[in-house]
This record gives structure tokens, C-alpha cells and sequence, in this order.
């Protein structure tokens, strides 16, 4: 016995001891997000911009390693911008160097970021390219630049666009699922890698509209940079003519071959510093001026998928409505620019949100900016704005409505051995169900809904488009189009970004001075290490594998929903 108290209060002291630790550790992290370590900005500074991580809309929680007590900061859309503008008035920075080894952002941010270095060069200070291999959105971005640089044993792809399917109808049928469809729109492509093994005909159709705008659009921007003929440019592509990095100088691509050790001489001809002082836009500014003035505009983030109810991730409704209504009510807030990067989701969900802001229309001006992608369920919160801003290369519009429900019984049954049965109080009590197929009163009932929700979202798209519901029905049936394109047939109004919408709000409200107000508001210290340890547990199980393959969550999302989506076809990377 008394061997078994000794035990007992070692156990005891341990777990004080271990709590103590983990304390003392949670309180150095605290400290440490909390504190950020200045940055010397001298004169003949030089501003670097890279995009070697993820690029989000707007900057989002940091990364914490409590055990090696490491914070690691993510950068966001809006502090590239922010940086930029502030770069252009500011006499210690003399030019920009753009790092472009890697390019993890979309094809409209890289725009969006392209446009504000543009606006920076009217300062008349330099910008000036590296990289070791220029992607094509690498490459696009490097066009604005001044000078461009290449490695000496690196390569430039320019090969066009391309857009790669992935489809699962032979692995379904394997498994005996059957995939049980509604939807409306024969551009609605959504559900084709589940029933189809190829694209459709209207599919194909789609894809090569809207990738070819945006290939022209880039050409013609490089055109203009490089001074290469766009029939040459194209010549170019097609006979993959770029294989050398002497190729790349030969042709006018770039403008000097070296190694990385030999930078620094070139940043010295320009900085005239012996050793250069490089400042990483991530330090140099990170967020927009912040104040409690009387004129003030709500910049409201709209980020991911659309889903009901609450929640830190995506696009939640309840959520989302609270950062809507709390710029309405805020006296304050002259005017809101809701800024959408969403494939959609839940056409509840997009129609509550659309709906609150239909009514903070009526109070200020709404203006929405679309980033990468505002399609489907993006696009019916984006309608009741006043003015809809996107960029050329921002994928838009697929405005049409689908239902999923899979049936596995006999992959359940055939492969595994596992059987159902039920027993309801009414005809269809189980109903929707995955282990069983539809009954025709089901589908009926699911089609009735599919075609309500169609006719709504159309007469909703002509209400506030000032279209006829026949033209929206035309150029909907869930077609996917470009900035370009959406901009011909009315669905937006100007090309421009978040700064360019910003610029539109407050001359609606009839406001020239103002302050920047960021929603939904940011976590608290104590809230980003809650969500670190979220994130710890749940990263680590589950398959990975599995995790990584965007159709297999695109699939899972979609059964999750159990409804009516309004959402984009496909997970989409374009290069």
C-alpha cells in the first residue's frame, strides 16, 4: 500500500509538473506572436517580393510550433498589395525584386498583384526579375518587370494552357456505386466525373472559351512587355522553342543569364549599396491602416466554400451574415467592398448570404470583388452588389444547379458483405439515403427543387443585372466564363481588384478620406494557438494520401451537403 501512495503522488507530481511546462511554453508563444521584430527600412532599400507559400485572399492564421517554439507567418493578398502601394510613395525604397523560383497563387491574384506593380512603376522606380525556373504565371508576373533574369542552367515554360479532368465513372462501377444525379444546365459539368469517362461536348466547349481568353490576355500582355509579336509568341508554344535558358535570351524572353551568386553585383548596379538591403514584403507591411475615424470601409473577406451554419473555415453562413450586418449597423462604415473567392456550395447558404446583403445594400454601397474564382454559389453573393469588379482572368458565372446522392448498396453488399434493411413510419422516412437507389417520387421531389432554385438564382441574376431572365438563361445553364467574357455578356461591370473596388466605395458614399476596417474580424492570440492544436489533432490522422486528391474531398463535400449546390464544376489549377 504505501508503495502504491509513493506511486500515486509521483503520477501526481508528474502531471503538475508536465502542466507547468506546457504552460510556460503556451505563454512563450503567446509572447512571441505577439511580438514582432522591427524592420530596418534604410535608404536605397530594395522591397522583395516572393510567393513561395500558399497565397490566401487575406493573411490567415499563423503556424505555430509549440515545441520548437516557431511562429510561422502566412502572407496574404491583401499585404502584398498594402506593401506595394506603400513601397510606391515611399522615398527609402528605391525598387522591387521579384523572387519567382516559385509562384503558388491563382492565375487572377497574380494579376491583381501584376496591376499594382504596374501602378508602382509610375513612381519611376525599378523592378527587377530572377528566377531559377519561370513558370508560365512566373513568367507573366516577371513581364511588368523592368529587367528579367533567368539562371543560367534554368528554362521558362511556355507551352499554353491546359485544363486536365479527373474522372472516376470506371472506378464507381468497379466499386458498384451508382451515382445518383439532378441538375439543371448543360454546362453544369459539376457531376461529370462521376457519370461521364471523357468531357462532354459542352464541357470541351466551355474549357476552351474561357482558357483561351485568358491565354490571349496574357499574350497580349507579354506582347507589349517583351515586344515579341503574338503570332511569334504563339510559334513559340507550339514548337516548344524555349528548351534552353540561351533560348530564352536569344528570343528576347529575358534579359540577362547568371547565376544566384551573381545577383547581388546586379542589385548593387541598382541600389547603388554594396550590400543590398533586401526587405521581405511579409515585414515590411502587413496590414492596412486600422483607425476609429468617422469615415471607414468594411472590407468583408469570402473565402472558400459556402456552407450553413458556424464555423472558422470556408465560407459559413452564420458567420458571414454576423460580418455583413455588423458593417451595416456600424455608423462608421461609409461603405462595403465584399471581396469573393468561392467555387460556391450550398444555394441556402448563397442565397442567406445574398440576402443580407441585399438589405445593406439599401443602406451603403455594396461593391464586390472577385478574385480567382466567384462561380455558381460565388456568383449569386456577388449579384446584389452595385458594382461587380473581376479580373480578365477570374473565373465567373456557372450559373446552374445540381443535386448528388450516391447509392452504395451493392458495393456494400457484392464487395463487402454488408447489407440494410429499414423500417420507416412513412413511405419515404429514409429518405435521402446512400444505401439505397432513389424511388422515382425521390427524384421528382429532388428535380422540383433543382428547377426552383435554378428559376430563382436567374430571376435573381436579371433583377440585379438589369437582364431579362431569357438573356440570364442563355448564358447560364451552368456555363463557366472568364472575366473577359463575363464582362461582354453583362455579368460584371469594370476589370479591376480589391484596391480598384475599394477606390469605387468610397466615391459612391462620397467619401475621399477613410480608413480600412477588416471583416470577419481576425483570432485572438489565445484563439490561434486554440486552432494550432485543432489543427495538430486533426492533421494528423486521417489519410493524407486520400486527403491530397481534390476530386476525393470534392466528392465527400458534396455528399456532406446532402442538397441542392450551386457550385463550380471542378477543383481547377490552370497553368
Amino acid at each position: 500500500m504505501k508503495n502504491f501512495f509513493k506511486m500515486l503522488l509521483a503520477s501526481i507530481l508528474g502531471m503538475v509538473i508536465v502542466n507547468i511546462l506546457v504552460f510556460v511554453i503556451l505563454l512563450s508563444a503567446v509572447a512571441m506572436i505577439g511580438y514582432t521584430e522591427p524592420v530596418a527600412v534604410k535608404n536605397n532599400s530594395i522591397l522583395k517580393i516572393s510567393l513561395d507559400k500558399p497565397l490566401e485572399d487575406r493573411s490567415g492564421i499563423p503556424s505555430i510550433d509549440i515545441f520548437n517554439l516557431k511562429v510561422e507567418s502566412n502572407l496574404g493578398l491583401n499585404n502584398v498589395l498594402y506593401g506595394i502601394e506603400q513601397a510606391k510613395h515611399d522615398n527609402r525604397i528605391k525598387g522591387v525584386f521579384l523572387e519567382l523560383s516559385s509562384v503558388n497563387a491563382g492565375i487572377a491574384s497574380v494579376e491583381e498583384i501584376r496591376d499594382a506593380l504596374l501602378s508602382f512603376k509610375e513612381s519611376g522606380k525599378f523592378i527587377l526579375a530572377y528566377s531559377e525556373n519561370y513558370s508560365q504565371k512566373a513568367y507573366y508576373l516577371a513581364t511588368v518587370a523592368d529587367k528579367i533574369y533567368l539562371n543560367r542552367f534554368g528554362g521558362i515554360d511556355f507551352t499554353g494552357m491546359s485544363s486536365k479532368l479527373t474522372f472516376f465513372k470506371g472506378l464507381t462501377d468497379k466499386l458498384g456505386i451508382d451515382m445518383q444525379i439532378v441538375r439543371h444546365g448543360k454546362f453544369k459539368s459539376a457531376v461529370e466525373p462521376f457519370t461521364l469517362n471523357r468531357m462532354s461536348d459542352e464541357n470541351r466547349e466551355q474549357i476552351k472559351s474561357y482558357m483561351g481568353s485568358i491565354w490571349n490576355f496574357i499574350l497580349q500582355a507579354v506582347s507589349i512587355s517583351r515586344d515579341i509579336k503574338i503570332e511569334d509568341l504563339n510559334r513559340i508554344a507550339n514548337k516548344l522553342e524555349l528548351s534552353l535558358a540561351e533560348d530564352a535570351l536569344e528570343k528576347n524572353f529575358v534579359d540577362k543569364l547568371f547565376y544566384e551568386d551573381e545577383l547581388n553585383a546586379e542589385l548593387t548596379k541598382y541600389s547603388g549599396e554594396t550590400n543590398p538591403n533586401l526587405i521581405d514584403i511579409s515585414k515590411y507591411y502587413t496590414t492596412p491602416i486600422q483607425s476609429d475615424g468617422k469615415n471607414r470601409i468594411a472590407v468583408i473577406y469570402a473565402s472558400g466554400e459556402i456552407m450553413q451554419g458556424e464555423g472558422e473555415t470556408d465560407i459559413m453562413s452564420k458567420n458571414l451574415i454576423a460580418a455583413i450586418t455588423k458593417a451595416r449597423k456600424d455608423s462608421t462604415v461609409k461603405a462595403v467592398v465584399f471581396r469573393v473567392n468561392s467555387p460556391g456550395g450550398s444555394a441556402n447558404a448563397s442565397e442567406f448570404i445574398a440576402r443580407e446583403l441585399e438589405i445593406t445594400k439599401a443602406k451603403k454601397p455594396v461593391v464586390i470583388s472577385m478574385g480567382n474564382l466567384a462561380a455558381s454559389g460565388g456568383y449569386w453573393i456577388s449579384m446584389p452588389g452595385d458594382k461587380i469588379f473581376a479580373h480578365h482572368t477570374t473565373l465567373t458565372g456557372s450559373i446552374g444547379v445540381f443535386g448528388l446522392i450516391p447509392n452504395i448498396e451493392k458495393a456494400m453488399s457484392e464487395k463487402l458483405g454488408i447489407t440494410y434493411d429499414v423500417e420507416n413510419t412513412n413511405d419515404y422516412s429514409d429518405f435521402p439515403s446512400i444505401t439505397r437507389p432513389l424511388k422515382q417520387v425521390e427524384k421528382n421531389y429532388l428535380q422540383k427543387n433543382v428547377e426552383y432554385i435554378y428559376s430563382t438564382f436567374t430571376e435573381k441574376v436579371a433583377k440585379f443585372r438589369n437582364l431579362s431572365v431569357e438573356k440570364v438563361d442563355s448564358i447560364g445553364q451552368g456555363r463557366v466564363w472568364s472575366g473577359i467574357n463575363a464582362f461582354d455578356i453583362g455579368l460584371i461591370d469594370y476589370f479591376g481588384g480589391m484596391q480598384d473596388a475599394v477606390r469605387e466605395a468610397a466615391k459612391l458614399s462620397g467619401i475621399s478620406d477613410y480608413s480600412i476596417l477588416e471583416l470577419p474580424r481576425e483570432l485572438s492570440t489565445l484563439e490561434i494557438l486554440m486552432k494550432t492544436f485543432e489543427t495538430k489533432i486533426s492533421g494528423s490522422s486521417g489519410n493524407e494520401l486520400v486527403r491530397s486528391l481534390s476530386h476525393y474531398e470534392y466528392l465527400i463535400n458534396s455528399i456532406k451537403n446532402f442538397g441542392i449546390l450551386a457550385k463550380f464544376p471542378y477543383e481547377i489549377e490552370i497553368e
